[in-house]
């Protein structure tokens, strides 16, 4: 934002005192010394172009009383710290991923069709933080690693699908891959970052993978990193559709019973200064992470500053020039006057 400003302003009543020089200038024989020189300002009785030296005092005079007043163009910037938090989601893609408990638009969509645009909205909404995606089943890989390119991310968590990793739940290994991410990232860090934490989301039990639960907890606690577990799913028997090795669809459905440790994501997050969730439906999953999003969010006090640019050589320059070259020509005029 522009604005214009006079920071001296009441310089601009010495213009009050040119009327005065006019009228007596017209009462005197005599040259009024304003200035050096001022021959000019007598009121001469030639005609033709000697007014200009006149007339260019005057000019120049105004100019050095508004350079006095000192014109400012002022500009207010906003400044933020850039200071955010390093985010791993670690998104289950098992088998179990494909039960078709969740609705969307009264039609039936499985857990990672439901998860897939709150991770997006989620990665939207945080953009001073660099985040990560962590995937696992069988064994856990690393997708993404921390970025600030959110766009590039919310493409590869368009990607997600289930059968792109070999089938389990390898929990303790998702939550140990995103820890070592997170820990890589602080280290390599080049602005300031509040801090870090895991949004870990599963519908299922552990039982694959090389690192328990608990010892991924432990890890967790050393770190001073909280985790975030939701438990996706409803409970009971679910929906699950019939498919071949590939993942297309046979047609019908088969009942599934729900497999999801409560227990264990609960006791994951108390331990760490996490929270736990349970979405059982598409609506308690946008809560989970709104919650998480308000709960592990940086409130950026914005610095705001005045920006000034001083004008005044820009006018007392051309005014002193008009007043040298009004006294030059009013000193040639007189003394072309006396000659003759």
């Amino acid at each position: 934002m522009e604005n214009w400003i006079l920071r001296d302003p009441l310089w601009l009543l010495a213009l009050l005192i040119l009327p005065l020089i006019g009228w007596l200038r017209n009462r005197r024989s005599t040259p009024i010394m304003v200035v050096p020189f001022a021959a000019a300002w007598t009121k001469s009785r030639h005609t033709g172009n000697k007014r200009w030296p006149l007339l260019l005092a005057y000019l120049g005079v105004i100019l050095l009383i508004f350079s006095l007043a000192r014109p400012q163009k002022v500009k207010t910037r906003h400044e933020s710290e850039q200071k955010g938090y390093d985010i791993i989601l670690a998104i289950d893609l098992s088998g179990s991923m494909l039960a078709e408990d969740y609705e969307k638009g009264n039609q039936r969509v499985n857990r990672l069709q439901a998860v897939k645009p709150v991770l997006e909205a989620f990665i939207n909404q945080r953009e001073n933080d660099r985040i990560g995606l962590v995937v696992f089943a069988g064994r856990a890989y690393t997708l993404s690693p921390l970025t600030f390119d959110h766009d590039w991310l919310r493409r590869q968590a368009s990607r997600l699908r289930i059968g792109m990793l070999e089938d389990g739940t390898a929990l303790g290994d998702g939550a140990g891959v995103a820890l070592t991410r997170l820990r890589q990232g602080s280290s390599n860090a080049t602005q300031d970052r509040q801090g870090a934490f895991m949004v870990l989301l599963t519908d299922g039990s552990n039982n694959t993978g090389n690192l328990k639960p608990e010892e991924a907890t432990d890890l967790a606690i050393a770190e001073k990193i909280p985790i975030y577990t939701i438990g996706a799913g409803k409970e009971g028997l679910v929906p699950m559709p019939i498919v071949d090795r590939e993942g297309n669809r046979l047609g019908g459905y088969r009942r599934m019973l729900s497999d999801l440790d409560e227990v264990t994501l609960r006791a994951m997050a108390r331990k760490t200064g996490g929270q736990y969730f349970r979405a059982d439906d598409s609506n308690t999953i946008s809560s989970a992470f709104a919650a998480i999003d308000k709960a592990e969010k940086i409130e950026f006090k914005a610095k705001s500053y005045l920006l000034t640019e001083e004008f005044f050589s820009y006018l007392a320059i051309p005014g002193l020039g008009f007043i040298a070259l009004s006294s030059l020509s009013g000193f040639k005029q007189n003394k072309r006057g006396e000659e003759k």
